[in-house]
C-alpha cells in the first residue's frame, strides 16, 4: 500500500540519512511553511500535476513530524490519524449523531459551539497568531458569523467600506500639505482594508486569492516590460514614464 510504503521509506531515512537523523520539529517548521505555500502557488496556476508534487511533500512533512515524535513515545502516525478522525465525527453530529443542520451556515455554527464545549475559551481562539494578517482578518470575521456576530446586509457592510475610506482621506489634508499622523492614519487604513475584506466576504471572494492574483499578474507585465526595455538596450532606471508606459500597456493586452 502506498501509504506503508512511505512510513517504510521514512523509517529507513531516518536511521540511516545523515541529513535526515539531524532533523527536528523545529527544523522543519521553515520547510514546511514554504511547501504549503508552493502548494497555494500550485492551486492558484491551477497546475494539476504540481498540485500532486507539492501534497506528496507536505504528507512526507506530516509523517516525518509523526515519526519524530513516536521515538520519544509521544504519539505516532496512527495517534495522528486516529486523532482527526475522532474530531471529525465530533464535530459532524449532523452527520453522526441527531443533529439538523441543512445549510453551511448552520453545519459552521455548530462547529464553533463544539469547539466551545470543548474547551476553547474564545470563538476566535482557534486563529493562529502568525496567520498573514489579511488571512487573519477573513478568518477571525468568519468565526464571528459562525456565532451570529455579522451583518445582515452587504449594502450595510459597503456603507461601512465608505464611511472608513472617509475616515482614511481625513487623515490627509493635501490641498495644505498637513503634516500626517502616520500612527493614526495606519489605523484607519487597518480599519479600510478590514472593512474591504468584510465586503469581499459577503460577495463570496477571497481577499488573499484576489490579491495573490494581481500580484501575479503585476509581476507577469512588470517582467514584460523589464524584457522589453533589455531588447531596446535600455536601463529602466534611465527611462521616463511615458516610455515605461507604453510597454506596460502591450503587457496589458497579452
Amino acid at each position: 500500500m502506498a501509504f506503508d510504503r512511505l512510513l517504510t521509506i521514512m523509517d529507513e531515512l531516518r536511521e540511516q540519512c545523515p541529513w535526515d537523523k539531524k532533523q527536528t520539529m523545529d527544523t522543519l517548521r521553515h520547510l514546511t511553511i514554504e511547501e504549503t505555500y508552493e502548494l497555494s502557488d500550485a492551486i492558484l496556476e491551477k497546475d494539476l500535476p504540481e498540485i500532486k508534487k507539492e501534497l506528496g511533500d507536505i504528507m512526507l512533512h506530516l509523517v516525518f513530524y509523526s515519526k519524530i515524535a513516536s521515538e520519544t513515545g509521544e504519539f505516532d502516525v496512527a495517534d495522528v490519524l486516529h486523532g482527526i478522525c475522532d474530531k471529525l465525527v465530533s464535530r459532524h453530529p449532523h452527520i453522526y449523531g441527531d443533529v439538523i443542520a441543512e445549510t453551511e451556515e448552520e453545519v459552521k455554527r455548530n462547529w464553533e459551539q463544539l469547539k466551545l464545549k470543548e474547551g476553547n475559551k474564545s470563538v476566535l481562539g482557534g486563529v493562529p497568531q502568525s496567520l498573514p494578517a489579511l488571512v487573519k482578518a477573513m478568518r477571525v470575521q468568519e468565526k464571528a458569523r459562525g456565532v451570529g456576530f455579522d451583518w445582515e446586509e452587504k449594502s450595510q457592510v459597503w456603507a461601512k467600506v465608505e464611511e472608513e475610506m472617509g475616515e482614511f482621506k481625513e487623515m490627509f489634508d493635501v490641498e495644505n500639505d498637513k503634516a500626517i499622523d502616520k500612527d493614526k492614519a495606519e489605523g484607519e487604513f487597518g480599519d479600510l482594508l478590514f472593512s474591504l475584506v468584510n465586503y469581499a466576504r459577503f460577495i463570496d471572494i477571497n481577499p488573499e486569492t484576489a490579491l495573490e492574483r494581481t500580484n501575479k499578474k503585476f509581476i507577469k507585465r512588470f517582467q514584460y516590460l523589464e524584457e522589453k526595455a533589455k531588447q531596446a538596450n535600455k536601463s529602466l532606471k534611465d527611462m521616463t514614464l511615458a516610455e515605461m508606459d507604453v510597454f506596460w500597456e502591450e503587457a496589458k493586452k497579452l
